[in-house]
């Protein structure tokens, strides 16, 4: 099964009109996009993008033989253009089927806001899913399941082949793609309905890797079923940054797109502190409501164990999952309460040897592990000297831990500015 992508934008493109913002400033080439428009073997086309006949000539396509034209969702872009000899666009009800003679199979399928995805089958078995912009599937239960809305890639018929969606706008819906089994490791993930929140570019492409999803220029052909490389994410990715520099932001999107995420809370509650109440409450009202919360600094056991999905795997790949750390600093002040490093006389007494064996313990726990880890801390010592002896131990330890602890990593970032540096991976 062949699918030419006519169009990869939002419903207004990319770059939108007489918008000035940096992003749409930048989208040119093939980083400027069509409202998407997918036209399948020729003979199917789901939803329309502007100048659609042109559109399919620019990819070496004709209009000529589609049989059916679906929409997905309410138009909200430039006027439709249906080109004449094509048949009148239409949606298919939640839950019902419709056979093309050429030996597709189209099921359409129930999402959480107005509008329609769509499941195609090809004549040799290939499946893919599409769905509309700003959607995610209805009807899922819980990871081992689901009911309604007919996404049963946890049932008899797999994983799907390809979905296209709108990851960087619901990376929630492919996480419950994957709680249920539709998408697993071997799905091509293809990003569409792309808009101007995230800059084009290299931007674009390194969150959409990050989530194990890519992106794929106007007029992109591709054969459903083909084996593509999906991206590597890394096992355990160490995210550094100053204050307010967004690192928590790049850590937690990070995992946006999986299921089932611990997040583990190092810095836990402080009585009569409104300002760190009031940051722990934006944490949280970031976090996806899907995600669980520890708060410990006992970060060893977590990390040696293989959560609730359990049991090694035979390719060594991930298991278990996802811990977020957030974060290391904290986790280290607490240690440091604990083995008297404060003090001159505990830390030369004995203080130093207790610390280093406790960062020791993390550090191999990391190398370890089995789990998907993203773990945030603090970048110091790069700005004014601690006045005190007790603030250089803390900046000197710190630079050691974050040296450790990322050696360890496939891949360790810098967050500056909201701006993500990869310095490995």
């Amino acid at each position: 099964m062949d699918v030419t992508l006519l169009g990869t934008g939002a419903p207004l493109g990319l770059p939108r009109p007489g918008c000035p913002c940096a992003a749409c400033a930048t989208a040119v080439g093939d980083e400027a996009r069509a409202a998407t428009a997918l036209l399948v073997d020729g003979a199917l086309l789901i939803d329309l993008t502007p100048g659609p006949a042109f559109a399919a000539a620019r990819a070496g396509q004709s209009l000529a033989g589609v049989r059916q034209v679906l929409l997905s969702h309410p138009h909200e872009g430039p006027a439709m253009e249906v080109p004449a000899g094509l048949p009148t666009p239409g949606r298919v009800a939640d839950g019902r089927e419709l056979a093309l003679l050429d030996g597709h199979r189209i099921r359409a399928l129930a999402v959480d806001i107005p509008g329609t995805a769509y499941e195609i089958s090809g004549p040799a078995g290939e499946r893919l899913l599409y769905l509309p912009p700003g959607a995610a599937p209805a009807g899922l239960v819980d990871g081992n399941g689901v009911a309604g809305g007919g996404y049963d890639g946890a049932g008899g018929n797999g994983p799907y082949d390809l979905v296209l969606l709108d990851v960087l706008g619901r990376p929630d819906a492919l996480a419950r793609l994957r709680a249920s089994g539709a998408v697993d490791a071997a799905t091509d993930v293809v990003a569409v309905h792309l808009d101007h929140d995230v800059p084009p570019g290299p931007e674009l492409h390194r969150r959409l890797a990050a989530v194990g999803a890519r992106a794929v220029p106007d007029g992109s052909a591709l054969v459903v079923g083909e084996y593509h490389a999906v991206p590597d994410l890394p096992r355990r990715t160490l995210v550094l940054g100053g204050a307010r520099s967004g690192k928590s932001v790049e850590a937690e999107r990070r995992l946006a797109a999986f299921p089932d995420v611990l997040y583990v809370a190092t810095g836990g509650s402080r009585d009569g502190d409104a300002d760190w109440a009031a940051r722990v409450s934006l944490h949280r009202e970031r976090r996806p409501s899907s995600w669980r919360t520890v708060e410990t600094c006992d970060l060893v056991p977590l990390l040696a164990a293989d959560g609730p999905d359990g049991g090694a795997d035979a390719a060594d790949r991930p298991v278990g999952s996802p811990l977020l750390i957030d974060c290391l600093a904290l986790w280290l002040t607490h240690v440091m309460d604990e083995v008297g490093a404060w003090d001159d006389e505990t830390w030369e007494g004995g203080g130093r040897k207790a610390l280093r064996e406790r960062t020791d313990a993390l550090v191999a726990a990391v190398r370890a592990t089995r789990r998907p880890v993203v773990a945030v801390s603090n970048e110091v010592g790069s700005g004014v000297v601690p006045a005190t002896a007790a603030g250089r131990r803390f900046r000197d330890e710190l630079g050691r831990l974050n040296a450790s602890f990322g050696a360890e990593c496939e891949q360790v970032l810098l967050v500056v500015a909201g701006q993500a540096l990869a310095l490995r991976g």
